[in-house]
């Protein structure tokens, strides 16, 4: 059947069968790439393009670049069932690809896959993968290229002098009847270019988040244990609910680390978080001067800060059951006798010291009580001068110390020397 092409219809894009090579600098290693073939169905306008694979991200690109060559969209894209377009073939009902139905919907333009096994569908590419063939591809055969960019750049040149060639069978060249007829019937190029995105299944951690190349993003803390999709580009991880955006973050390639919006975290988790040293001793502050010395003192106590957060935390708690008055004059206490942790505070409070004044020195007049006994001498002995009784050292005729052996209260010598009657020497 012979096909009608109207004005801006149909985009046809195939592959080549005749494949490029670049050759790596340093290796001399020769790598077959891949040329990518799009032709106009009204001027047969074609651009074409080397690409390293075939896969989704390449096959994708060459449509944007595809577009702004052209200067505008069709209304209609015609490829072939390849797995980079389609996911299920069928000759009726064929399941476009995720990203190639995304891109469809970002310039306006509608996916239709021709039959399996039908090239005659998209017979307009087969033609111009032929021509491409023909004067790209033999005219670089005894050229050599080290990079993509290198060949893409020589291809770009032989594609002006293709579309500028005029054909026989219509008179005019490729790029005359674009202007006269495809360029005018085009749709406007969107304000924002197509950024191709993937996507991921995953499944909302304890954590409340999930994972992506080993980075972790948070969701909001009700959706854990659900199963949810992962969009993602190079800059950016949306996370959606049967087809609802729940989570958007900037794209982080840090392996092991997390990315948090506090807003998903439950109440608990965020006033933990908001707990800090500096928060803490201006809270202490606003219950009394005593306090604040207290929470000071834990937290410098401490190695680490943080492992007294649990102990002021807990006097906060306190300073609701028993009032910020009662707390005050727990910490006095406290303080006065270098008090460090919850439970010396929540054990005044309970056994009610709190009430109790403290002495006028604190713990020095403890000290200073006067004790009755017969065995304290008290200070006036020690400082008096030495008196009858008191041990003492007698100085011999040779200037020598001797010292007698120590006497029993009853007067008798000790030990040995209670038995012998004579006087042990000192060791």
């Amino acid at each position: 059947m012979r096909q009608i092409h109207r004005a801006g219809e149909k985009l046809f894009v195939d592959y080549a069968g005749q494949r490029p090579q670049i050759v790596d600098p340093g290796t001399g290693e020769v790598t077959a790439v891949e040329l990518f073939v799009a032709v106009l169905g009204a001027s047969s306008l074609t651009y074409a393009e080397a690409t390293a694979t075939q896969r989704v991200p390449d096959f994708l690109a060459s449509h944007v670049r595809t577009f702004e060559f052209l200067g505008g969209v069709t209304a209609a894209v015609v490829p072939d069932q390849l797995k980079s377009a389609v996911t299920v073939p069928c000759r009726y009902e064929p399941g476009v690809q995720r990203a190639y139905e995304e891109l469809a919907q970002h310039y306006g333009t509608a996916i239709l896959p021709a039959r399996p096994g039908k090239p005659r569908d998209k017979a307009k590419v087969e033609v111009a993968v032929q021509v491409a063939e023909r004067w790209i591809l033999a005219r670089l055969r005894d050229e050599t290229f080290f990079s993509l960019a290198a060949l893409n750049a020589r291809i770009r040149v032989l594609l002006i002098d293709l579309n500028a060639r005029t054909m026989r069978a219509y008179g005019a060249s490729r790029q005359e009847l674009f202007e006269r007829l495809d360029r005018p019937a085009l749709k406007p190029l969107p304000a924002e270019r197509f950024v191709h995105a993937e996507w991921k299944a995953a499944r909302v951690n304890l954590d409340y988040h999930v994972e992506l190349d080993r980075h972790y993003y948070s969701v909001p803390h009700a959706l854990v244990h659900e199963q949810v999709e992962l969009r993602f580009t190079g800059a950016t991880v949306e996370v959606l609910l049967r087809g609802q955006r729940v989570a958007t973050h900037a794209r982080s390639h840090e392996r092991g680390r997390h990315t948090t919006i506090a807003a998903h975290m439950p109440k608990a988790h965020q006033k933990h978080l908001a707990w800090t040293p500096s928060r803490l001793v201006h809270w202490a502050r606003s219950i009394g001067q005593n306090t604040q010395k207290w929470v000071e003192a834990i937290l410098a106590d401490r190695p680490h800060p943080e492992q007294g957060y649990r102990s002021c935390l807990g006097i906060l708690r306190l300073s609701k059951r028993y009032g910020p008055e009662r707390l005050e004059a727990a910490c006095t206490r406290a303080v006065a006798v270098r008090a460090r942790s919850y439970r010396h505070v929540d054990s005044i409070l309970k056994r009610g010291l709190d009430r109790v004044a403290l002495p006028a020195h604190g713990a020095q007049a403890a000290t200073q009580a006067s004790v009755s006994h017969e065995n304290v001498r008290g200070a006036d002995y020690y400082q008096s001068t030495p008196h009858e009784g008191a041990d003492h050292a007698e100085r011999t005729d040779d200037g020598e110390a001797a010292r007698t052996a120590p006497q029993r209260p009853g007067g008798g010598l000790d030990g040995a020397a209670a038995k012998s009657g004579q006087q042990q020497p000192l060791l």
